[in-house]
């Protein structure tokens, strides 16, 4: 396999996941804790949105900042990376809007 096609194969699976998508369009309003982002993205599961905020940070699409003062207070954001997701995941919200696909 081809190092494009690694790459394009590696971010369809990281941005093909319903959880991520979320969390992508939710940090590109704001930075947020992690309580805040949860309860803004239907209260995922705690494991997995900890799950999916490792693999995002690790893709480089989101910044983990705790605080100076207290280690348990982290906030989220999107990175110069993340916001370059944006329009992926705006299209796909506009495609949904408008496709009405049922499965079967």
């Amino acid at each position: 396999m081809e190092a494009t096609d690694k790459a394009y194969t590696d971010s369809l699976k990281l941005l093909g996941d319903f959880w991520t998508l979320r969390i992508i369009g939710a940090l590109n309003e704001h930075a947020q804790r992690f309580c805040d982002l949860q309860r803004d993205i239907d209260n995922c599961n705690p494991v997995t949105l900890t799950n999916r905020l490792k693999r995002l940070e690790e893709a480089g699409l989101i910044h983990r900042e705790a605080a100076i003062d207290d280690s348990h207070c982290v906030t989220y954001s999107l990175t110069k990376r993340g916001h370059q997701a944006v329009p992926v995941v705006a299209a796909i919200d506009s495609f949904a809007s408008r496709a009405r696909i049922t499965t079967v």
